[in-house]
């Protein structure tokens, strides 16, 4: 499979968050409206998902460009006794060291997309908006000072509601008013997003095309209110991840860990209540079975070596779905190997 990471360049607030399944749903979708996208059509390329995935997406996550790039991804999910060293004695002070610490949610790897715990720098949500900050334009910085304080993501809820066109007016029920909570990013914010694709089934020229149809037509929920617009900066291909000496395996997107897999896992629990868009949004039953995922960020350590042989980890889900049986859910994710001495 080939690697190629791709820059987003958000315009819109997004009220569904950019993960690697939800994406790979949207492009499903490019692909069913749009068959040419890949070599054989959707349908084809479903029926073998579960054993030789056509394309694995990653969530999207901050890029930093100065003397060279910076990938900010999530933390890892293990204890904070792996990642920072705590030399303080009293048990109060360790407390208020582990308190600080927590706060470092964002891991920047600079220069390549290589994972060495060791070098790796842990940022606050506030330092994160600081170096995004430097790299915005001299009117971006001019108008943020005057807004005042702000952070790399806000969230708003925008009040909604529906007209009874008998009563001209809201009411209850249906037409009772409601708000929406949506995300937007610090101003000019790049994010970059990476994709595993099997090159017999796609190009990244295809890929290319459905994610631009997606930023210009929304992604998420209320596309058609504005929301989940964004625009492509570049792409680039870029080495599979070294797996030499590499004991396990972070991961850059939601997934489900294949079973007896790994003797240790470490993450957050993501529980995914998916729900069909475009024509099947408004179907009978849209709603699809809840899928418990690994979110982002997990630590899994495989009892195999085998297990670095592919370039994801995971597996595809299929039984979700009443309204379309043939559906299935992105349980794979890319991950990036590393070795757990250097913790």
């Amino acid at each position: 499979m080939k690697l190629y990471e791709i820059t987003i360049q958000p315009t819109a607030g997004f009220c569904t968050a950019l993960k690697g399944d939800t994406i790979f749903g949207h492009f499903c979708w490019q692909a069913a409206h749009d068959p040419p996208l890949l070599d054989g059509g959707l349908e084809k390329q479903l029926s073998t998902y579960r054993e030789k995935p056509f394309a694995v997406f990653s969530s999207a996550f901050p890029k930093l460009e100065s003397l060279s790039t910076c990938y900010v991804l999530k933390r890892p999910d293990l204890p904070l006794s792996s990642l920072f060293s705590f030399k303080e004695e009293g048990r109060m002070e360790r407390l208020l060291k582990a308190k600080e610490y927590k706060k470092r949610k964002w891991m920047a790897l600079e220069g390549e997309l290589r994972l060495d715990l060791s070098k790796a720098r842990f940022l606050t949500d506030e330092e994160l908006q600081k170096e995004i900050s430097r790299q915005t334009t001299t009117e971006v910085k001019r108008q943020m000072l005057r807004a005042g304080p702000s952070e790399f993501m806000v969230s708003f809820s925008q009040p909604h509601n529906t007209i009874n066109r008998l009563t001209q007016t809201t009411g209850t029920g249906q037409f009772a008013p409601y708000s929406q909570t949506s995300t937007h990013y610090f101003p000019e914010t790049e994010l970059v997003v990476f994709v595993l694709f099997d090159d017999t089934a796609t190009d990244i020229e295809r890929i290319i095309i459905a994610l631009e149809r997606i930023g210009s037509w929304g992604y998420g929920k209320d596309a058609s209110t504005g929301m989940g617009r964004f625009g492509l900066g570049e792409h680039e291909e870029i080495p599979l991840p070294d797996t030499m000496d590499a004991d396990a395996c972070y991961t850059l997107g939601p997934s489900v860990p294949q079973r007896a897999a790994f003797s240790d896992l470490f993450f957050s629990t993501f529980v995914r209540f998916g729900k069909h868009g475009d024509r099947l949004a408004r179907s009978v039953n849209p709603f699809k079975n809840p899928v418990i995922m690994a979110d982002e960020g997990a630590v899994l350590v495989p009892k195999d070596a085998r297990v670095f042989k592919r370039p994801y980890i995971g597996r595809g889900i299929t039984g979700v779905s009443k309204a379309l049986p043939e559906t299935v859910v992105q349980g794979y994710a890319p991950y990036l190997p590393f070795r757990r001495e250097t913790m």
